[in-house]
């Protein structure tokens, strides 16, 4: 069924919403309503159950990861739930399964999916339109960030991976190399010829600083990748983090360049940073010269963003981005240039 990439995104919702159905016959309850709450990549639907229980399916889009590096995102979801890190409960099958592979005539592949239990709580913000400018709410948000990443990064370091575990690495190959991992972002059709020689220019001094840098357990293991504020929920408890889509090895401070990307140009941001980098080394150690190297990191962030658009050009939601997350990138590359 070749024409579903043709669809619009909500004919394309539709039709992965009778996949969503038939897939949850494999979960031990009965369904009363399915709803889609998200399509960027992959699509998530809530579930209401005949008892009154919601659950987020999430079915993931086509060629991004194979079962294998799936089954391994949904074991450290579970052992980070273990160490008392704030993210979603995954949801085993009927026969103990972390996730499902379905197909229906309506969509062209097979897809996988997986279930989680209903978080309640209301994002941080988006990416569009970045967080709160409260400065004291601010420095209480970040705060709250740095601790849950470095809980993340605790438990990331001390446990010892399960045979077969496989996820990507976000490291010098992974960032700059000749195939990076979201793919060679300089050269996304998109740039003017004057931002394509800044953003290479960039990335050799990039490439340069990302090559000696150490990769041990004081600053390198798993990392969730996508510190967002769409992905950071503030649920009364704590702060919740979703979606380990991206979730693999990489270097600590990439993780703070994440959550501190997207709100750079925000008047909140000194404070932002001075809390989130508090918060984190309350939990962790965080050594200065790991922190210098910051700005290399939201350099490397930025090219990340370059590499998503070039390779989900024909979406909308790339088409609308595109400008903002160029001049972002660009920006971060100057300033970058300008310090080194």
């Amino acid at each position: 069924m070749s024409c579903f990439y043709s669809l619009s995104p909500a004919q394309q919702v539709d039709r992965l919403q009778s996949l969503a159905v038939q897939a949850l016959s494999h979960w031990p309850f009965d369904v009363a309503q399915i709803e889609p709450i998200k399509y960027r990549e992959n699509a998530v639907f809530e579930v209401l159950t005949t008892e009154g229980v919601r659950y987020a399916l999430r079915i993931h889009r086509p060629g991004y990861h194979n079962t294998r590096a799936l089954h391994s995102e949904l074991q450290w979801m579970a052992a980070l739930i273990d160490a008392g890190v704030l993210v979603p409960e995954v949801i085993p099958t009927a026969n103990g399964e972390l996730l499902v592979t379905e197909q229906v005539d309506a969509v062209p592949e097979p897809r996988q999916i997986d279930l989680f239990a209903w978080i309640e709580g209301a994002p941080l913000g988006c990416v569009e339109h970045g967080v709160s400018d409260d400065i004291e709410q601010l420095a209480q948000l970040y705060g709250a960030i740095g601790e849950t990443a470095a809980r993340l990064h605790n438990q990331a370091c001390d446990w010892s991976l399960p045979d077969g575990f496989e996820r990507h690495a976000w490291d010098c190959d992974g960032l700059v190399g000749e195939q990076p991992f979201w793919g060679r972002f300089w050269e996304l059709e998109l740039l003017t010829a004057e931002q394509q020689a800044l953003i290479i220019a960039a990335r050799m001094k990039v490439q340069q600083q990302l090559e000696p840098l150490p990769k041990n357990e004081q600053n390198f293991s798993m990392i969730h990748a996508d510190f967002v504020p769409e992905n950071l929920i503030a649920d009364g408890v704590g702060v919740r983090l979703l979606d380990f889509d991206d979730a693999g090895f990489g270097w600590h401070m990439f993780e703070l360049a994440t959550a501190l990307y997207f709100i750079v140009d925000e008047k909140g941001y000194e404070t932002a940073k001075a809390a989130l980098v508090d918060g984190y080394r309350q939990q962790r150690a965080l050594s200065d010269s790991d922190l210098a190297q910051l700005e290399l990191f939201l350099t490397a962030r930025g090219f990340t963003y370059l590499g998503w658009i070039r390779s989900r050009q024909e979406t909308e939601t790339a088409q609308a981005l595109a400008p903002e997350l160029i001049r972002r990138a660009c920006q971060q590359a100057e300033r970058f240039l300008a310090a080194y």
